[in-house]
C-alpha cells in the first residue's frame, strides 16, 4: 500500500469534483470547491475520521468493497478506479461483463433524477447506486454483500423480498428474474460470478431450478407494474430501463402517469423519505 500516493490521489479527485456534478447545492455558504470530506465519507459508508486519515496518509488499508464505494463516490473512470486499487495495495478488479464499477457519465444521469425513483443495477441485479427517492420506494440494498447483493438471489431465498409485489404478479417476476440471469450467464460464461450465483441457487432453491429449466432468455427493457409500499400502499408505476452500450449495467427509473393516484402517492413518499421503511434482507 502506497499511503502517500493514495492520499494525494484522493485529495486531487475530491478537489476536482464540483458539487453540481453530483447534485449538491452550490449556495453562498459553501466554502469548498470540491466535495467535502464528510460528503465523500457519507456516500461510501465510512466515518469521516477514517476518510480523513486516508487523505493524511495514516489510515489502515481500505477493503476492496470500500475502494469500490470510493470510486463511485468520487466519480472515477475505470482507469482511475484501477489506479486507486493498486495504490491501496490491491489488484485492480478484472474488467468483465460483470464489472460493478459505474461510469461517471451514467452516475451524472442518476444525479439529475432527483424527483424520480431511480437506481443503477448490474446484470446480476446488484444495486450499484440509487438516489434517495429510489431507496425510499424500494429500500436501500446498495450496501449488501455476497450473494445477497443480487436481487435474483434475494428473490428465491428471502420471502420478504416478494412483499413489494402483489401475489398475482410474483410468478411473472420469478420468470423475469431468472431470464435476466440467463442473459448475464450467457455473456459472462461458466467461470464467472454469474455461474457461481447460478450454482448456489440451483443448490438451495427447487423453485429456481424449476423456472431455470424453462430456458427463457430476456433482458427487461420496460414494464408496467404495481408495487406495494408499507406506508403509501399500492402504486402503479412505469419502469423504464436504459442499458449501457455493453449491456452490463442498467439505469432503472420508475414513474407515474401525471395527475394519477400513483403520482400523488409518490409525492407523499418524497415527503416521508425513508423514515418508516426498513428494507429486509
Amino acid at each position: 500500500m502506497d499511503r502517500t500516493a493514495l492520499a494525494d490521489f484522493l485529495r486531487s479527485r475530491r478537489a476536482k469534483l464540483r458539487p453540481e456534478d453530483v447534485g449538491l447545492s452550490t449556495g453562498p455558504r459553501r466554502r469548498v470547491e470540491g466535495r467535502r470530506r464528510d460528503e465523500v465519507a457519507a456516500v461510501t459508508g465510512m466515518s469521516t475520521d477514517y476518510y480523513v486519515r486516508l487523505e493524511q496518509a495514516r489510515g489502515p488499508q481500505p477493503s476492496q468493497q470500500m475502494l469500490a464505494a470510493l470510486a463511485r463516490g468520487l466519480r472515477l473512470s475505470t482507469d482511475e478506479r484501477d489506479y486507486l486499487f493498486r495504490m491501496a495495495g490491491h489488484s485492480a478488479p478484472a474488467r468483465t461483463p460483470l464489472d460493478t464499477h459505474v461510469s461517471p457519465a451514467l452516475l451524472r444521469v442518476l444525479d439529475r433524477l432527483e424527483g424520480t425513483p431511480a437506481l443503477i443495477l448490474s446484470s446480476l441485479g446488484e444495486t450499484l447506486a440509487q438516489n434517495r427517492f429510489g431507496a425510499a420506494l424500494l429500500g436501500d440494498h446498495s450496501r449488501l454483500t455476497g450473494f445477497a447483493r443480487s436481487s435474483v438471489y434475494r428473490w428465491f431465498t428471502d420471502p420478504h423480498e416478494r412483499d413489494i409485489y402483489p401475489a398475482e404478479d410474483q410468478d411473472r417476476q420469478s420468470r423475469a428474474q431468472v431470464s435476466s440471469l440467463r442473459v448475464a450467464y450467457g455473456a459472462a460464461g461458466p467461470h464467472s460470478r454469474a455461474a457461481a450465483l447460478l450454482a448456489e441457487l440451483q443448490r438451495i432453491s427447487p423453485e429456481f431450478v424449476e423456472v431455470w429449466e424453462r430456458h427463457d432468455v430476456a433482458a427487461r427493457f420496460s414494464d408496467h407494474k404495481t408495487l406495494l409500499h408499507p406506508e403509501v400502499g399500492a402504486i402503479e408505476l412505469d419502469c423504464q430501463a436504459l442499458f449501457t452500450e455493453d449491456q452490463s449495467q442498467t439505469l432503472l427509473t420508475l414513474t407515474a402517469a401525471p395527475r394519477s393516484d400513483a403520482a400523488q402517492k409518490l409525492e407523499l413518499l418524497a415527503v416521508l423519505g425513508q423514515q418508516s421503511f426498513a428494507p429486509q434482507g
